[in-house]
């Protein structure tokens, strides 16, 4: 039986229930999986209880691991100076260095709190400091790790990504946009990157007819951060008051934005039009989803979006940017609605269309939950996807054992000599 190690900056989150989803497919096949996550996070999301002995957290530090993770960077330096090289070497800040220095160090302690767990695979979501600190980790347990690539991770802060799929197994990622966009720039096999696109349960996300209301409402559903871009969306709503649309936008979710996007309302005088509703649990989407005409994405880079996958199961109508994968999930016309990157007029000509239409849309909430059916169902993603990851785990494995047979039988031979 295979024991895995599952490694998130957060755990769990209510924005990315697939990591759970995923590890709870994985124990169903019979492998053990150990959660691991550098901290916990602030908006929780409920996971099963089968996820077993719960997650392994690396803040706050214990004592006597850091003790151990010092030694193990001292007496395994070897293993890992040239990532040490690399993390100090290009051109930077002192800070960033430092940074560097502490999150290979956080590997080293990674290493020493799985090592209890002999495991003989990591693997990590998402391109972070996470993902470096597994690198270190797996380096230093001798094991092979591999990594999953959604979207600001790829296309945003891809730091030192080049060295992270140099060394990893095998790099999954959830769009054909990402996979063609790491064989173009990055020096990697193309049978080493492979497209798992996430899913979502549509029993979760039952269709609702839409409502005939006078009130026009926008809903918005993500991490208030400079990426999601709602400030462009407040903006839109100043535009469409002034025109004179009857309307409402409510915000659902948390971040550092929340301060700027408040004071931009307040100076726009939207109080009445805007709500910002605060973290949403994910219990409570599905009733946010059904009081909305439209659902909007208006972020500046993204993977494919589980809200938008969500939204269209729903059969609600969605409008957002054409970026990155977004377009492989939303056909504009047939299942949802695209806008030009950056056009602001694109986007009210889009959100007026779509007011204006009305029920005449139902053929594309329809054949928007359709798509979701046929390429973004959980259970068949997830099954893919679990195959192909053990495959993968599996053909790792082999060499390694190889390996220490080698240095067996080397041994072996050593002591026969002496003898």
């Amino acid at each position: 039986m295979s024991s895995i190690a599952y490694v998130t900056n957060s755990f769990p989150e209510a924005s990315e229930a697939y990591v759970a989803a995923e590890i709870l497919a994985l124990l169903r096949c019979g492998c053990r999986v150990v959660p691991c996550s550098f901290r916990k996070p602030r908006t929780p999301a409920d996971v099963s209880e089968s996820l077993g002995q719960g997650a392994l957290y690396i803040f706050p530090l214990a004592l006597r691991a850091c003790l151990l993770a010092t030694w193990m960077c001292i007496s395994q330096f070897g293993k890992i100076a040239d990532l040490v090289s690399r993390a100090v070497q290009e051109p930077q800040t002192f800070p960033r260095r430092l940074r560097n220095l502490v999150h290979t160090w956080l590997g080293a302690y990674l290493a020493v709190r799985l090592r209890a767990e002999c495991v003989s695979h990591i693997h990590v979501h998402h391109g972070y400091f996470a993902s470096w600190s597994t690198m270190v980790a797996a380096r230093m347990l001798d094991i092979g790790f591999s990594i999953t690539l959604h979207g600001s991770d790829l296309l945003v802060s891809a730091d030192y990504l080049d060295c992270k799929l140099q060394n990893c197994q095998f790099c999954f990622t959830i769009s054909e946009f990402n996979r063609n966009y790491i064989l173009e720039h990055y020096a990697i096999a193309p049978d080493k990157v492979a497209v798992h696109r996430v899913g979502i349960d549509l029993n979760c996300w039952p269709p609702v007819r839409a409502q005939s209301s006078s009130m026009f409402t926008l809903v918005s559903a993500g991490r208030l951060h400079p990426i999601k871009n709602q400030a462009f969306l407040v903006l839109a709503c100043n535009s469409l008051r002034n025109a004179g649309v009857h309307f409402r936008c409510l915000i659902a979710g948390e971040g550092g934005e929340r301060e700027k996007l408040q004071l931009l309302i307040n100076e726009f005088g939207l109080g009445e039009e805007v709500r910002l509703l605060g973290h949403v649990p994910r219990t409570e989407l599905a009733q946010l989803y059904s009081e909305a005409d439209v659902v909007v994405l208006t972020s500046r880079s993204e993977g494919i979006p589980v809200t938008l996958m969500e939204a269209m199961a729903m059969e609600r109508v969605v409008l957002a940017p054409a970026i990155t994968g977004i377009p492989e999930l939303v056909t504009s016309g047939e299942t949802g609605f695209l806008y030009q990157p950056g056009s602001m007029d694109d986007f009210l000509a889009k959100l007026i269309a779509i007011k204006s239409a009305g029920s005449a849309l139902n053929y594309l909430r329809r054949a928007a939950r359709r798509r979701i059916g046929r390429d973004y169902g959980a259970s068949r993603s997830l099954a893919s996807l679990t195959d192909d990851f053990l495959e993968r785990v599996k053909r790792g494995l082999q060499p390694r054992a190889s390996e220490r047979l080698s240095d067996e039988d080397s041994l072996l031979q050593q002591v026969q000599l002496r003898v």
